[in-house]
């Protein structure tokens, strides 16, 4: 599989959120390019079933990731359409 790419997404969305983004910010964060061609990596790597156990334990983690910032992301959308 392929090697991790040099910013993983997990350290994306730490280094976003340490940044303090506003409501709008979140609401429109996306992954670099980089993250994303790592996550369809993962993806087709799990399809094909030939995923190392520590591709498998990052798959893991992004999926839990990817769960947690869409719910972030549909609060402060939430909120923010609340505020105006």
């Amino acid at each position: 599989m392929a090697s991790a790419a040099s910013v993983s997404p997990v350290d994306e969305v730490a280094e976003f959120f340490a940044q303090a983004p506003t409501r709008e910010q979140i609401v429109a964060f996306h992954f670099s390019v980089e993250a994303q061609e790592r996550v369809r990596a993962l993806l087709a790597g799990n399809a094909a079933g030939t995923l190392t156990p520590a591709e498998q334990r990052e798959l893991d983690q992004l999926v839990v990731l990817d769960d947690v910032v869409s719910l972030i992301r549909a609060r402060a959308q939430r909120d923010a359409s609340s505020a105006a």
